[in-house]
């Protein structure tokens, strides 16, 4: 178990021998990914489901070591909204058990047949979907991600080198050692599933230079992380990205569908990526001043532009900076902003949207078919809550992140963006002529 905080110094030799012990976690990872090669799906189904019961099994040996971490939090002044991220009930247990079972109800993407055909010479080409091997996921506070990416990795064929973080170090401890027990109840390698937290920081920066021992990295965290990972690593990265989220109230949007939507999109779980985090409201908008007021009296802070703030000059509200049309608050916090058509709204979203979710409420399918085609970001929404943006709400079963990135997987990524495709050709005694 970690013991030494990840800003700890560590001598040159010491952090040498980090990067050694995770190389040969990874190796032992690349021969477990081997075996699992062999796995039909219903060897992959019957692990999934091991794995949900020993976490049902065991559900008071994992709140006893998430109550550490929350305690460990607490003293160290981390926000509420991490602590919301990193806390372990029934609810948040009975979903990832569901999520497992979910995982194991989908089809198995190893093998499927992405294109295929006889050519005029009479090859036979067929390209298909097939695991990665070994990835590495390092990722902040979120001890359900553990599960999650555990799940999605085995049924996809892959295995996985796990970072989760000092903040839910008992946790993801806990969690772990139950999934590999899983795998062994079932006759399947361990190592397929490992944690390097006990290597603190220097253990992720091993993983981002195993270039060769590491196929693909996917960080899953705020800003800082990720732009840490993508400009440092070596091993190819998958980039999730932080959700600077917009929803933009169209002059034509009916009233309780706006409250209803914006109240969930903002209030039912702040501290998560797909949150809401600006309003952009147009300003023939009749229904605003009822939105603005449900959101207040649910005690959502707004940071307001002038046009806004007299659109409500009756409730507190904070006068906006520059800074708010930028900043991802996973809080209660909402920027607000009036804008005169469809165009400053998409101009707007353009210049500081961070690629994750925007939506659109309307009435109006020519506004809504204009919203969908100019905005570039991974999910476009139309009178939805932007809270539908997840790999389990869009039936993938969960999810490894939300890429941001337009090269592979885009938006939630579930068992089919843990795979990459090669090409098989097969010949009667054929030669190129």
């Amino acid at each position: 178990m970690e013991t030494m905080s990840i800003d700890a110094v560590r001598t040159e030799e010491q952090i040498s021998d980090v990067t050694g012990s995770v190389y040969q976690l990874a190796d032992r990872a690349r021969r477990a990914s081997r075996v699992l090669k062999r796995a039909n799906r219903d060897w992959k189904d019957r692990a999934l489901l091991a794995i949900a019961s020993g976490i049902d099994t065991n559900r008071s040996k994992i709140f006893q070591e998430n109550k550490k971490d929350l305690e460990a939090g607490q003293a160290n002044g981390t926000s509420v909204a991490m602590l919301d991220r990193l806390k372990l009930d029934d609810k948040r247990v009975d979903g990832l058990i569901s999520a497992l079972h979910e995982l194991a109800g989908l089809p198995d993407p190893v093998g499927r047949v992405v294109r295929g055909e006889t050519l005029p010479n009479g090859l036979r080409m067929r390209q298909i979907n097939v695991p990665m091997g070994v990835i590495g996921t390092i990722y902040e506070a979120r001890p359900n991600v553990t599960v999650d990416i555990a799940g999605l990795s085995l049924k996809s064929g892959n295995a996985v080198l796990l970072r989760g973080g000092t903040a839910a170090l008992h946790s993801n401890q806990a969690l772990v050692s139950i999934i590999r027990d899983a795998l062994e109840s079932v006759s399947l390698p361990r190592d397929l599933v490992t944690s390097i937290d006990q290597f603190g920081r220097e253990g992720a920066d091993a993983m981002m230079g195993a270039r060769g021992k590491i196929d693909v990295l996917i960080p899953r965290g705020g800003r800082d992380l990720i732009q840490r990972v993508v400009t440092t690593a070596k091993v190819p990265v998958i980039e999730t990205g932080e959700g600077n989220v917009h929803i933009f109230l169209d002059s034509s949007a009916e009233e309780q569908m706006a409250i209803d939507i914006l109240m969930n999109a903002k209030t039912q779980r702040p501290s998560v990526c797909n949150t809401v985090e600006t309003l952009l409201i147009h300003k023939d908008s009749k229904v605003a001043p009822s939105v603005l007021k449900a959101l207040s009296a649910a005690g959502v802070t707004l940071h307001v532009d002038e046009r806004a703030a007299a659109l409500v000059p009756d409730l507190e509200t904070v006068p906006a900076q520059d800074e708010d049309w930028r900043v991802e608050y996973m809080d209660m916090d909402l920027a607000v902003k009036v804008v005169d058509d469809i165009d400053e709204a998409l101009d707007h979203i353009r210049e500081y949207s961070t690629g994750h979710t925007e939506a659109i409420l309307t009435s109006s399918l020519a506004a809504a078919e204009l919203f969908i085609a100019e905005i570039e970001s991974a999910a476009v929404i139309v009178n939805a809550s932007t809270r539908f943006t997840d790999g389990g709400q869009l039936g993938l079963g969960a999810e490894v992140g939300i890429s941001t990135q337009k090269m592979h997987a885009r938006g939630p990524m579930g068992l089919t963006e843990l795979t990459t495709t090669k090409w098989i050709v097969q010949g009667d005694g054929h030669v190129r002529k």
